[in-house]
């Protein structure tokens, strides 16, 4: 085995810092999840789902609750409720080498997924809960879009880690 080491002051600080920057990816984690929460929001005023497909519209029968539960706000844009809790209550968790981005509003997996008519069980006077089927309309997840942004975010923090040695 033959075993070079080159010490060079020129090289030799940017591979130290470049070690130390890729030690250290919480920082690009919480990048990242900053990207996808703002992403994830943008799609709110387009109703557009992460492949590109229109929200189903909001029923006939969601918008007549509004009224009759006399609701100040009656949005007829998918998603967005009488509170707007959804499409501003999007945040993330960024850890060492990984980021998770969604809602913790006890709806939103509904939203994301849908759910079946009675899915949920019944109410004591036998109403399905849900009382009809709820489309889903999956508003966290990356497009193709999304995930060019995420990455060239990548790139530029691993740029940022091999000038910081320079």
């Amino acid at each position: 085995m033959i075993k070079t080491e080159i010490k060079h002051d020129g090289i030799t600080p940017a591979l130290e810092a470049l070690a130390r920057h890729l030690g250290n990816k919480r920082a690009l984690m919480d990048e990242l999840g900053e990207l996808a929460v703002k992403q994830t929001k943008d799609r709110f005023p387009t109703g557009t789902a992460p492949d590109g497909t229109r929200w189903a519209a909001k029923s006939q029968t969601t918008l007549d609750s509004y009224g009759a539960r006399k609701s100040n706000r009656v949005d007829r844009r998918p998603l967005y409720g009488p509170s707007g809790r959804l499409s501003s209550e999007i945040f993330h968790i960024a850890a060492d080498a990984s980021v998770e981005w969604g809602s913790a509003l006890i709806y939103a997996g509904v939203m994301q997924f849908g759910a079946a008519k009675g899915a949920f069980g019944a109410m004591p006077n036998g109403a399905s809960i849900p009382w009809g089927r709820i489309p889903a309309r999956p508003f966290v997840g990356l497009s193709d879009d999304n995930a060019t942004q995420l990455t060239e975010a990548v790139y530029e923090w691993l740029e940022g880690g091999v000038q910081g040695g320079v």
